[in-house]
């Protein structure tokens, strides 16, 4: 049964890694201007192409698929890398890698508030700690069902009706590795807010990457308008 599962997982990743580059709505952002811009701790989100970017996209109605988090210079098995972030790969699972494999895409800065240089210590070094992990396929599913559910109950009490994710911690999807980091240092995200207006923190597998882009809590960071853009300087086809 294992093996079974274990063959029609593979197939599913193949077949949702496919790629369709007319499903991109934005333009590409200039790979170097994010690396001017971008800080340790920023969470970068990623207009996708794939087959499962594209559900991914359809079911959370955002421009987002895909959710990374930039660490900077990181350490691991004692050589040193720069200009990295951390993402889990439906592929390859959860990897660390340059900041030049996002050329091409369309991308967008989060930039959380309020962080010390202990906090984005503690996010490094928690986020380090994930790699090698696996792609929670389980968790897919799980949230397509949180998504668009089959039973009419209301959004507030769908989670209690499910069991997210694989419940290993060594796996996880983009969205949810990213939550569960800035889980460490209680950093609201899109916290639930009951009738008498207490926050609580919303569980970690319930995030997804439109969430990053419409928290009050992240500052939206534009490269073209941080390094000086000028409207003046355009020069029109269309007189």
């Amino acid at each position: 049964m294992n093996f079974v599962a274990r063959k029609v997982g593979s197939w599913l990743v193949r077949y949702l890694s496919k790629e369709n580059k007319k499903a991109s709505i934005g333009a590409p952002v200039d790979i170097e201007a994010v690396r001017h811009c971008v800080r340790p701790g920023d969470v970068i989100l990623v207009e996708g192409y794939t087959k499962f970017s594209t559900a991914i996209k359809y079911l959370t109605q955002s421009t987002w698929s895909h959710t990374t988090l930039y660490l900077g210079t990181v350490t691991v098995d004692g050589k040193t890398y720069h200009d990295q972030f951390i993402e889990a790969d439906v592929s390859k699972g959860i990897i660390h890698a340059n900041l030049s494999e996002l050329k091409g895409y369309h991308l967008r800065i989060c930039r959380p508030i309020g962080l010390e240089e202990s906090d984005v210590h503690l996010l490094r070094n928690y986020a380090v700690g994930k790699l090698g992990g696996s792609y929670d396929l389980r968790n897919v599913f799980d949230l397509v069902r949180y998504l668009v559910p089959v039973l009419p109950f209301p959004v507030a009490h769908r989670s209690k009706l499910l069991t997210f994710g694989s419940g290993e911690p060594t796996k996880a999807i983009c969205s949810t590795l990213v939550a569960e980091v800035f889980e460490q240092v209680r950093y609201p995200i899109l916290p639930t807010v009951n009738k008498k207006h207490h926050l609580s923190q919303r569980d970690h597998s319930l995030f997804t990457p439109r969430d990053f882009d419409v928290s009050p809590y992240f500052k939206i960071i534009k490269p073209t308008v941080e390094l000086g853009f000028n409207f003046r300087a355009f020069e029109w086809v269309n007189k």
